[in-house]
């Protein structure tokens, strides 16, 4: 029961989301909202990964001996450098783990 519980949750979620993507034909759209519109991933993004980042599991700011700060400066510049978003993952992650097992 849980399982068609899930699936029908799934669909749902699948369906309100495409249909309304699908529905705004992209002509209909003015220039000045599009333009607009091309910013909301550079906006949210931040937004999703900050509190991985900076947040403890129960909410608190943790700045000192963060490991995912450390993972997260060398991603970005990793991926600055190399442009390669596979190469940034896994030096990034790579950095990480080497700063909680090796340094910690």
């Amino acid at each position: 029961m849980i399982w068609v519980k899930m699936i029908i949750a799934g669909v749902v979620t699948f369906l309100t989301r495409f249909l309304l993507i699908n529905l705004i034909k992209k002509d209909s759209l003015s220039e000045r909202t599009k333009i607009v519109l091309s910013y909301v991933p550079s906006a949210v993004f931040p937004a999703i990964i900050f509190p991985a980042i900076f947040l403890s599991s129960n909410g608190t700011f943790i700045i000192d001996h963060n490991a995912k700060i450390i993972g997260a400066i060398a991603a970005v510049l990793i991926g600055y450098l190399s442009r390669n978003v596979v190469t940034t993952i896994i030096l990034g992650l790579l950095v990480y783990w080497f700063y909680i097992f090796i340094i910690l």
